[in-house]
């Protein structure tokens, strides 16, 4: 089952299930650049999120932490994406001991966001967009939450499993 949240006008460039995932190649934690389209015969949960070390993305993250083998086993990898600095989101990283992906969508600043079309131009930050591409690069499930509203791990988890 695919699931696809509404998008507001204002970002209309946001990839639909069935489209072609925008490329995104941006820097890691220790600096090293990820790029998606290097990952396929790989399905990826893209994540965009808007900050490092705010209380619902703390407890959005952690919550994929700790249910990280669920998508591991399925095969799935998970990119986490914000415009905060490549530093904040290391020290972030180590605070919380992620074993996941965090990419700096910092410059150009929110580039990738823009590209998935959850960038809020008024703040400067990627609002709460997730994106299951699979293998090929397709779209197979999206959802694209305002600030405040917490993505539900459910829905991660259904998606996955309809792979």
């Amino acid at each position: 089952m695919t699931t696809t949240g509404a998008v507001s006008a204002a970002r209309p460039t946001a990839p639909s299930v069935g489209d072609a995932a925008p490329d995104l190649e941006l820097k890691d934690t220790h600096g090293t650049p990820v790029r998606l389209s290097s990952l396929r015969g790989t399905p990826v949960l893209v994540v965009f999120y808007p900050f490092a070390f705010s209380g619902i993305c703390t407890g959005e993250l952690c919550e994929l932490r700790d249910n990280i083998a669920e998508l591991e086993t399925a095969g799935v990898r998970l990119l986490a994406v914000s415009c905060d600095p490549m530093y904040s989101l290391k020290a972030w990283s180590e605070q919380e001991g992620f074993g996941f992906d965090l990419l700096s969508d910092f410059w150009p600043h929110g580039e990738a966001a823009r590209a998935y079309g959850v960038f809020d131009e008024e703040r400067g930050r990627a609002v709460r967009g997730s994106f299951l591409v699979d293998a090929e690069g397709i779209v197979r499930w999206a959802v694209v939450n305002e600030a405040g509203q917490r993505r539900d791990l459910s829905g991660y988890l259904e998606a996955v499993a309809a792979l």
